[in-house]
């Protein structure tokens, strides 16, 4: 059994109310009495206070404040594709070239976009935190570095990164910024469903520059069907075992495995607050649930207490 496959299990295991039937009428009360998540930002502001290590798990729902397009849901197509139908092993391996084009659009557009009050906010969290001998790690499923640009030194990006790459021949992984990564690209990915596939030759498309390699690379990010790093999750399960406040940002909580890891967490009694537009499948098994923009709601949630004297 792989790792991922004994940490899923494992935190399926560990689950309740809405994921696992209560076995008792104390379990049956308890779910009930925490159906209702709290809004009250003073009850909050006293958790964070106390909090020594902070785990921030956040998705698209961030990235979106800053003009990121998602590709999910009605209207989120590339061409006439959705994400799913391009982001496999096996759409690489039947068309590298559409692939890509796919992939170079989406870098081309992420340079143009900045990080939002959201990312800033978590990253001044972090630097004045860590002063104070108190941690913040962000679990990210956003592969578009933003919080990486805002300035988070402490990110666990387990999908990957538009901006690394990966030889599908010697496996080396590597940070690319290049504009275009590659010449044969430079002016293709226009996501309009009437552009024609650029159809590049594998020999043009981006290369492994190790010594003697010359691979064909692909993006190293993870494609739907693929596992997530181990060495990433096991680094993920050591903080959320370690955390005493889970925040959850931007995040629809249905993309496994990242959707259950604050079900994790909140199973074990550690305080879980969602910063979400709208509820989602897991709110109800969370402390804390602030609706709206994630650019609005989290500046003044992880901002710096009055009482606090400047560092």
């Amino acid at each position: 059994m792989s790792l991922f496959q004994f940490t899923a299990r494992r935190l399926v295991s560990q689950a309740y109310c809405g994921l696992k039937a209560a076995s008792s009428s104390k379990k049956q009360k308890f779910c009930l009495e925490m159906a209702r998540p709290s809004s009250n930002m003073a009850d909050f502001r006293e958790v964070f206070a106390k909090a020594k290590h902070i785990a921030i798990i956040t998705g698209a729902g961030v990235s979106a404040e800053s003009g990121v397009p998602t590709f999910r849901g009605a209207g989120g197509f590339w061409r006439k594709w959705q994400a799913q139908e391009l982001a496999t092993p096996e759409a690489f391996a039947r068309n590298p070239s559409r692939v890509w084009e796919f992939y170079h659009y989406r870098r081309e557009v992420m340079l143009s976009k900045h990080p939002n009050p959201a990312h800033i906010a978590i990253a001044e969290c972090e630097r004045r935190l860590s002063k104070q001998g108190r941690s913040v790690v962000v679990i990210t499923q956003n592969i578009d570095e933003l919080h990486r640009k805002a300035g988070t030194k402490h990110l666990l990006e387990i999908h990957g990164s538009l901006f690394k790459t990966r030889c599908t021949n010697c496996g080396n992984v590597a940070a690319n910024y290049k504009s275009p990564i590659c010449p044969a690209l430079a002016g293709k990915g226009a996501p309009d469903p009437e552009t024609e596939d650029a159809t590049i030759p594998v020999e043009d498309l981006p290369q492994c520059e190790e010594d003697g390699c010359n691979g064909l690379l692909r993006p190293h990010v993870v494609w739907f069907g693929e596992t997530l790093d181990p060495d990433i999750l096991t680094e993920v399960e050591k903080e959320l075992e370690i955390c005493d406040l889970c925040l959850v940002v931007g995040t629809s909580s249905v993309v496994y495995p990242a959707a259950m890891f604050a079900p994790q967490v909140s199973a074990r009694g550690v305080p879980v607050a969602e910063f979400n537009m709208e509820a989602t499948p897991a709110t109800n098994r969370f402390r804390f649930h602030f609706p709206g923009p994630c650019g609005t709601t989290l500046p003044p949630a992880l901002a710096r207490p009055q009482t606090e004297m400047s560092s």
